[in-house]
């Protein structure tokens, strides 16, 4: 599991190794990482070191710092190497060691930014160390010309000295102008910002470097499930298994606007595992259910009379079928784990419970904090939704799952992940369908299952936000597997699930 912290949390670690005296050895093994990941990245590439010529964008700062003593290792592997003093002023140790290296220093001003530009686009690597993970806002002045020159040009490789500057490390929001890396090799652990929209837009790879400061570091702020979180926390039937015994889950979805929103949810649910589904809905769209997964139970009941251990409610629900939003309601308030989505979203009450998993996009969430008495629109989410999908869960105090390049889940405990291991191509009519299927299918797998997570260091409270991370990582990775690189359909994501599944 990858652990992620704010800068905060990361600077309070080094301070305690600071007031020990061991800040240039911090440095060291910072710049250290910094310059061999430089070096592993080209060899990745197949071109050549000796003679590269490499750029280094220094601030005033520690990061600056960093880069400069990293720019001086590359010199002493035969780079040519020249650094960008961004404010005129460097780290002094940093800039004698790199000096001493050989290295060509330039001093950035008004007159010459487009030419440092221009320079520094032709050398085969920029080393983007200008703001660090303290820094408020972005750019400014001759750095920020500088930086929207450079995003214009994009030099062969851009490697982020702990963090993209301008992205913050808390929050993930990015103040323009920002150059995207194509690695970022950050200090200690992973900054929440890199692994949140829209800082992980400019992030590029992210490579850790241990420097010392791992054991003194807190709770994290945001967590990623990994591969073998997955093969750990998946459930397997036992010998003696059935239907039952691998959950049932309820769902309320479709209408005569939308059938196809119930399919693919009984598809997604039916591909992740589940032991028997149930239905609820119009005639119509349940006939068109049973014809395209037969497997499935289609019932017109009620909440109340229909046995499950989990819901699914809300995809393709039409705002004027109030039967179906009114199962939906009781769904919800049935004490049950619960997955709204779409149509249900608006239907529901304010104040949820941490078991009910909502799973809004970036519109959506806007819709769902604006009647929640907080103004953000569609663009403000967007810029900054790791604070969006906080804010979310603590107003209503349910588990939401915010859909995106990076999907972002928070508990109203305030524990996060984050994931991330689609493609592009994810972003198709139906998809999210699917995704909830997955959602609901685990919850009625995992949803009582409480000691598995207690294993893996998940709070048993927890469970909620992880089995929702759980199923973004893998409906993403099903989307990867079945694009292969190009278009794919909400059909093909489903099919491809199963196929996931086995790897863990």
């Amino acid at each position: 599991m990858i652990s992620a912290y704010t800068g905060t949390q990361i600077r309070e670690a080094e301070q305690r190794l600071l007031d020990k005296g061991a800040g240039a050895v911090l440095m060291q093994r910072a710049a250290y990482g910094l310059a061999n990941a430089v070096v592993r990245e080209l060899q990745r590439r197949g071109e050549r070191l000796y003679g590269a010529g490499v750029t280094v964008l220094a601030g005033k700062g520690n990061n600056g710092g960093d880069g400069l003593f990293a720019a001086a290792l590359l010199a002493g592997r035969g780079m040519r190497t020249t650094a960008v003093l961004t404010a005129g002023d460097a780290h002094a140790e940093g800039l004698a060691a790199f000096e001493r290296a050989g290295g060509r220093v330039l001093r950035l001003t008004p007159a010459n930014v487009a030419e440092v530009s221009a320079a520094a686009a032709r050398t085969g690597v920029v080393i983007d160390a200008v703001l660090g993970t303290g820094a408020q806002g972005g750019l400014r002045g001759p750095a920020a010309a500088l930086m929207q020159k450079l995003g214009r040009s994009r030099p062969g490789l851009v490697v982020a000295c702990d963090i993209p500057s301008g992205v913050d490390a808390d929050t993930g929001e990015a103040h323009a102008p920002v150059l995207a890396a194509d690695v970022t090799v950050t200090f200690g652990a992973a900054k929440a910002g890199l692994l949140a929209d829209p800082g992980a837009d400019f992030a590029g790879r992210v490579q850790v470097i241990p420097i010392g400061i791992e054991a003194g570091l807190p709770w994290p702020a945001l967590r990623r499930l990994e591969p073998e979180d997955l093969s750990a926390l998946l459930p397997r039937p036992e010998r003696r298994a059935h239907k039952y015994s691998r959950g049932v889950l309820g769902v309320v979805a479709g209408s005569s606007a939308y059938p196809g929103a119930a399919v693919l949810a009984c598809k997604g649910a039916l591909a992740a595992g589940v032991g028997m589904v149930r239905y609820l809905g119009p005639q119509d769209v349940a006939d068109l259910v049973r014809q395209a997964c037969p497997e499935i139970v289609c019932s017109a009941g009620t909440v109340a009379d229909t046995h499950v251990q989990a819901w699914l409610v809300g995809s393709g629900l039409d705002d004027s079928d109030e039967q179906q939003l009114q199962r939906a309601r009781d769904a919800a308030d049935s004490g049950l784990p619960t997955i709204a989505d779409a149509g249900a979203l608006p239907a529901l009450p304010d104040v949820l419970a941490p078991q009910v998993i909502l799973t809004p996009h970036a519109g959506e969430l806007a819709s769902l904090l604006q009647r929640l008495g907080v103004a953000l629109d569609r663009s403000a989410v967007e810029a900054s939704t790791l604070s969006a999908v906080r804010r979310a869960a603590g107003l209503t105090e349910a588990t939401v799952l915010l859909k995106g390049a990076t999907t972002l889940v928070a508990s109203p405990f305030q524990d996060f992940y984050s994931q991330a291991e689609g493609t592009p191509w994810l972003a198709t009519a139906g998809s999210g369908d699917v995704l909830a299927g997955v959602i609901g299918a685990l919850l009625a797998q995992l949803g009582a299952d409480v000691g598995r997570f207690g294993e893996r260091g998940i709070d048993p409270d927890e469970r909620w936000a992880a089995i929702a991370a759980m199923a973004a990582s893998l409906h993403g990775r099903a989307g990867s597997r079945a694009s292969a690189g190009g278009p794919v359909t909400a059909s093909a994501i489903a099919r491809a699930l199963p196929g996931v599944l086995r790897e863990w």
